[in-house]
């Protein structure tokens, strides 16, 4: 649903009581697109702010679910502008909300930047947003930032994956079915934003064992099928080209 013709903000449920709010983009070619998540419970979650600039966009499209003012949870796969930079507009329009990342993305960028203190969560950690509980995953490095963590729904398997699976396009599907790897790595060939570092494949291999039914990118369409396999896949994509690398230098 078309929430703001003027921006091409949408809200679109994907998954039960988890929406895709899209806003799409003019800076490449072909466009792109990023998106949060609100997931619908007795504390209603938002992961992903959206840029600053984007903040009345986003906020109108939460309101066609619930008032805005209802949040408790705001949260971000790392401190980036499309993840956090609405942050502090959310937190003055929903005085009961607590912002959270990574340990580490408390420590140096959300304290700073927040409105009130954030929530630093522990690799592993779970909490409850109501009739769901949330597991945070610290993803150091994968694929970018000291502070990158993802969010996993354990009722609807869900898992809200932050840049893993970026793909380029305004106006991609909310939901797809059809493997995400092949257009997320055009967008890798025009932009490696892969750190590379050394615990990438283990990283992936224990977000696969999570056995995720739905990939919530933050770019892009959202996966809804063997998210496991997609994982493996981008892993084993990423070691051949980092062999291939290696062997060259």
């Amino acid at each position: 649903m078309i929430t703001n013709k003027g921006t091409g903000t949408r809200i679109d449920e994907v998954a039960e009581g988890i929406y895709r709010i899209c806003t799409p983009m003019d800076v490449i070619p072909g466009g792109f697109s990023y998106n949060s998540y609100l997931i619908a419970d007795d504390e209603p979650l938002l992961f992903h702010t959206g840029y600053r600039k984007g903040f009345p966009g986003t906020m109108e499209a939460i309101a066609k679910v619930l008032p805005v003012e209802k949040l408790r949870w705001i949260g971000g796969s790392h401190f980036e502008g499309d993840e956090f930079g609405a942050m502090n507009e959310f937190l003055a329009a929903a005085p009961g909300a607590t912002a959270f990342g990574s340990e580490i993305g408390v420590l140096t960028s959300l304290n700073d930047f927040g409105l009130r203190p954030a929530r630093g969560l522990a690799d592993g950690e779970e909490f409850s947003i109501g009739g769901r509980r949330m597991k945070w995953l610290y993803t150091p490095h994968v694929p970018h930032g000291w502070d990158c963590g993802v969010l996993f729904d354990m009722s609807s398997q869900t898992l809200l994956c932050g840049d893993l699976f970026t793909q380029p396009g305004s106006s991609t599907p909310p939901v797809t079915e059809s493997e995400v790897l092949t257009a997320s790595e055009s967008m890798r060939g025009m932009m490696d934003y892969y750190a590379h570092a050394r615990n990438t494949t283990p990283t992936f291999e224990r977000l696969a064992d999570l056995r995720p039914a739905m990939l919530a990118c933050q770019h892009g369409s959202a996966y809804r099928g063997d998210g496991a396999s997609m994982l493996r896949e981008l892993a084993a994509t990423i070691e051949k080209q980092n062999g291939k690398a290696a062997s060259q230098s």
